[in-house]
């Protein structure tokens, strides 16, 4: 029987699932904070999820200098959100990239020729593996027309609208 925990993961994973695009936020060396849109790869062991990157890009950089990120996902048309937050990882192993790799990253990576193709074996392609340490989501279970009947008659009433709570889900506590 899974536990209450593993539940709700694999209810994030779901709603991760259903969206693909993250913008995935590090912290540069003078601490500002950048966010770019990342694919997430499919579900693997050795992470709680997974993005592909090119190993020369500043957010590889980054991440080695400080491995807290956050994850902020939208479902625009659903209007549920998740933000996740966790550290993450590089990884170069060879057989984990293989095992990730999708045809489509050839289009990102570009051929820039010899063994930079885009394969695989391209040694650009690094793994960002995050490990969550905590999520919060939002999870509408309304028709959108009854949220927006909410919003209105909370403008009318100076009432806040009846809405779902955001929900949490804490993996892992502290460092």
């Amino acid at each position: 029987m899974a536990s209450k925990k593993q539940e709700k993961l694999s209810e994030l994973y779901e709603m991760i699932e259903d969206i693909k695009t993250a913008m995935f936020t590090t912290r540069r060396s003078d601490g500002l904070l950048v966010s770019r849109p990342m694919a997430t790869q499919k579900r693997a062991a050795g992470a709680d999820l997974w993005f592909a990157a090119d190993k020369r890009t500043e957010k590889v950089d980054e991440i080695r200098n400080d491995p807290n990120v956050n994850l902020s996902y939208l479902h625009p048309r659903k209007k549920e959100w998740i933000s996740v937050s966790g550290s993450a990882k590089i990884v170069t192993n060879r057989a984990k990239i293989q095992e990730l790799w999708e045809p489509d990253w050839r289009a990102w990576f570009g051929d820039e020729g010899g063994p930079k193709d885009g394969t695989p074996e391209d040694p650009r392609i690094v793994l960002i593996g995050v490990n969550i340490q905590l999520a919060v989501y939002l999870e509408v279970n309304k028709p959108t027309p009854v949220i927006l009947f909410e919003l209105v008659k909370g403008m009318i009433t100076g009432k806040p609208p009846d809405l779902p709570e955001p929900k949490a889900i804490m993996k892992k506590r502290g460092r």
